[in-house]
């Protein structure tokens, strides 16, 4: 099994590396950690970066995940060659532009673009946000899926994830205490689907929603609260259609022998308890 240790970073491409930056720095609230001539590393919390746009197509978008052991990424890869994934490994140079030690690469079987990640930088600078949005840490991502019942197979069997609750077919699945690190949404694409970040208190989701609301920044669902979790959130687009999260009071799962999963409706009702309706794709019949 394949031992996920966290969520790492997210690679986005884009045709605008100026207006991606700008939107991360100025409205999303991250900070710029490096700029390379066709990259910008972004940082919400210790870690060196937690996103990278990268000038190319909008539909090349990568989830890093996190392992412990350079065994444990040599395990990985003989376990999803033998599954009859294509595995590569990543050259010295990709890794040094990833601030990582070592990673390989794959798809899963919606063909979502993932990488696996040994000893990722931390960054020996304080994360400082260009504006004041409240953002504790980079927290989860929601990943596409053409057929949840297999996707939920593979990360809950292949790798360790877990599911915490389900929306419909919709799986949330946690891969520590944290109610989700991972949310398969069904749709008919490949994709990242949704990019969160943990703001402080419901105090800060609320000021971000003036805050952007005022600057025309598409809100696509929220405030509300969702009944799964119990977090307090906030969606909206950035660049290139990307659906960004703010969330706040995400629950912990601490005793997993007493814990079950529970299945929620698709329907608004089984994303918030607040009466808020997604304008969301995947979040919608």
């Amino acid at each position: 099994m394949i031992k996920l240790q966290n969520v790492s970073y997210v690679r986005l491409g884009t045709a605008d590396l100026d207006g991606a930056t700008k939107f991360a720095t100025d409205y999303l609230g991250l900070e710029i950690s490096h700029r390379l001539k066709d990259s910008v590393y972004l940082k919400s919390d210790q870690r060196e970066h937690s996103l990278c746009y990268f000038h190319g197509s909008p539909a090349d978008q990568t989830a890093a995940f996190e392992v412990s052991e350079r065994s444990e990424l040599e395990m990985a890869a003989s376990e999803l060659d033998r599954l009859g994934h294509h595995v590569r490994l990543g050259s010295a140079e990709e890794a040094e532009l990833r601030y990582v030690r070592r990673f390989i690469a794959f798809e899963d079987p919606t063909g979502n673009k993932i990488e696996l990640v040994w000893r990722p930088a931390c960054s020996n600078r304080r994360y400082h946000g260009e504006r004041d949005a409240g953002i504790t840490g980079f927290s989860h991502i929601g990943l596409c899926t053409t057929d949840a019942a297999r996707d939920e197979t593979f990360w809950t069997k292949v790798c360790n994830a877990r599911v915490s609750d389900r929306i419909g077919d919709a799986a949330l699945l946690r891969i520590d205490e944290v109610h989700h690190t991972i949310a398969l949404f069904p749709t008919d694409r490949a994709g990242i689907q949704h990019i969160n970040h943990q703001v402080a208190t419901g105090d800060d989701v609320m000021r971000s929603f003036n805050f952007l609301s005022e600057r025309q920044v598409p809100m696509v669902f929220g405030p509300g609260r969702h009944p799964t979790s119990s977090a307090r959130f906030l969606y909206f687009e950035g660049p290139d259609r990307m659906v960004f999260e703010y969330s706040s009071g995400v629950r912990e799962i601490a005793d997993e022998l007493l814990y079950r999963e529970r299945q929620f409706p698709f329907n608004p009702k089984g994303f918030c308890e607040w009466g808020a309706k997604p304008q969301i794709k995947e979040f919608r019949n």
